[in-house]
């Protein structure tokens, strides 16, 4: 591993100016990390093992190749995990309740979206050593990083509100008071975090990692079809006599629950937290390719272990809430499948709780300049804490606030989540293309490509999520007539601004972009972010950041007022 001598890591505040100088050609050398806490310097301390700061590579035996991998383990792991929460389990199990299976092969199509965004995040990362936020605010300027943490710490605030919500419903079935036990809950979930040791929480996530194989007894409990299962996944389509318009937003609210704006904040800044560097990239990626298996088995599971549940009941199509399923499974499967359930939910609730709420510490602690690290005690990152415990407990707070507008606010998280989604990935493309941030680590063209239209498709979702929102009458002729129209205009744009760049090359006034020299992969880290020079958009960046400004104005000022009508019941 690098050494990085803890002294010349430090700085006092990511707007001053530090002292090293960068090597040629912007190729930093160990002593002039870019991170902004020196406790991200140091051993890799995770659940399953260490590896010392001063290892060297040597061995290359199966052994030793295991070891690292269960070392590093920890931050795809519990980010897709972690994903799986209250919100998701509200959507797979309405999915399978009122579809059955005939939505399973949704989730096929999202590992892709999910490796690409992960990969970027988790790449951006080791190679910097900054946070998601803070290179926004240096790369693009403190309205967009202002934006960015604004908007991240309203949806996280409203996202763990639903995990409360998830805890409170799983509380109810398992007869456990809801005022004691959500405010247990949250004390759990800030004790767990706030104990001043990175590998002590690591391994209380792998518990709930863990816990997640509750839902495994009960997919074998419900009598499951293997058969109708693989349909499912296999053959995409429509569930026959369903509605359009209803698929479609369910269909959406499958994306956005297993696609958040939170996901790349935290994941960026725990890999950091965790002290992987670039050396440690393909055990990094293993560890997300092995959370992105068990997010989709388990988000099957949950959808499949629903629909043969109620198929053939007087409740299929009739979806309520994760407690109605709960109360199903304990009908119609038995009193354990129900308790199992409960339990389940629970404790996906709590570490989508542990995991959404440090996603929004970390980016504050970036752009506040604050001490930020879980290798650190409470007295010595006060405010990295506090801001964790307070977004905790008063969303904890609210859930048990008697007539609190609890099916508001998941609204605003489905609507919010949709809006900021597109951004957020548009920031994380032109990030991870930024070559005095990436280096040799920079996007290859497929990868831009695929991302751009990944971008493109989140946007049209965005709309059509935005609009039904808006309009709750809107009927599936006009969703279909969104979404020709957003692939019409994604693919008219492309071809203009492909068209415009091969004119400008014709023309010698676009420049051939010298190739990437990839050989230093290794060892390379971003140098400090004072000693970089703001990037230069182009205009056509400048023209993209300016529309995306528009519609997210747009898109925000529907949303408050939709809210505002269905908080004074005008709707």
């Amino acid at each position: 591993m690098i050494k990085t001598p803890l002294n010349s890591a430090r700085r006092p505040h990511p707007g001053k100016l530090a002292r090293a100088t960068p090597a040629p050609h912007s190729v930093a050398s160990p002593s002039v990390a870019a991170v902004l806490d020196s406790a991200h310097i140091g051993d890799i301390k995770g659940a399953f093992g260490t590896i010392r700061v001063d290892d060297t590579p040597g061995q290359s035996s199966w052994k030793a190749r295991l070891k690292t991998l269960l070392a590093i383990i920890g931050p795809g792991l519990i980010v897709m995990v972690g994903d799986n929460d209250a919100g998701a389990f509200g959507t797979y199990t309405q999915a399978g309740q009122d579809y059955g299976t005939g939505l399973l092969w949704t989730l096929l199509l999202l590992v892709p979206v999910l490796y690409v965004n992960q990969e970027m995040v988790l790449r951006l990362g080791a190679v910097t050593g900054v946070g998601h936020a803070r290179l926004i605010v240096e790369r693009f300027g403190k309205f967009w990083g202002a934006f960015s943490v604004i908007d991240l710490f309203i949806l996280n605030a409203l996202t763990i509100v639903t995990e409360f919500i998830g805890i409170s419903i799983g509380l109810s079935y398992l007869g456990v008071p809801k005022i004691p036990g959500v405010i247990v809950a949250a004390l759990v979930v800030v004790g767990a975090t706030s104990t001043g040791s990175f590998q002590r929480f690591e391994r209380v996530c792998m518990v709930l990692v863990f816990g997640s194989l509750l839902l495994v007894p009960i997919f074998f409990m419900s009598s499951p079809d293997y058969g109708q299962i693989a349909q499912g996944f296999l053959i995409p389509g429509v569930p026959s006599g369903s509605s359009i318009s209803d698929v479609t937003l369910l269909i959406i609210a499958i994306v956005g629950t297993t696609i958040a704006p939170w996901q790349l904040f935290f994941q960026q800044s725990y890999v950091i937290d965790k002290r992987i560097t670039p050396r440690y990239m393909k055990y990094e990626k293993a560890d997300l390719w092995i959370g992105i298996v068990i997010v989709v088995i388990a988000a099957g599971a949950i959808i499949s272990f629903t629909a043969f549940t109620f198929a053939g009941r007087p409740e299929f199509g009739q979806f309520t809430d994760a407690g109605g399923v709960a109360e199903g499974l304990g009908k119609y499967v038995g009193h354990l499948a129900g308790v199992l359930f409960a339990l389940a939910l629970i404790d996906a609730s709590i570490i989508g709780a542990a995991a959404v709420g440090l996603s929004t510490s970390y980016a504050l602690g970036d752009v506040l300049g604050l001490k930020h690290s879980l290798h650190r005690k409470v007295s010595e990152a006060k405010g990295f804490y506090a801001a964790f415990a307070g977004i905790i407990l008063i969303s904890a707070i609210v859930v048990v606030i008697p007539g609190s507008p609890l099916g508001l606010l998941t609204v605003g998280v489905q609507v919010l989540a949709g809006v900021l989604l597109p951004s957020a990935t548009l920031f994380l493309l032109l990030l991870c293309n930024d070559k005095a941030v990436m280096g040799p680590w920079v996007n290859g063209k497929a990868m831009n490509v695929f991302t751009s239209i990944v971008i493109a498709i989140l946007v049209i979702l965005s709309v059509v999520l935005t609009a039904a929102t808006l309009f709750p009458g809107i009927d599936g002729s006009a969703i279909i007539a969104i979404l020709i129209g957003g692939v019409v205009l994604a693919i008219l744009a492309g071809a203009a601004l492909a068209a415009l760049r091969i004119r400008a090359r014709a023309r010698g006034q676009l420049a051939v972009a010298p190739a990437v020299d990839r050989s230093q992969r290794l060892t390379w880290r971003m140098p400090p972010l004072a000693l970089l020079e703001r990037p230069q958009l182009s205009l056509t960046r400048r023209v993209g950041l300016g529309v995306l400004w528009v519609y997210l104005i747009v898109a925000m000022i529907l949303v408050i007022v939709r809210v505002v009508q269905l908080a004074l019941g005008s709707a």
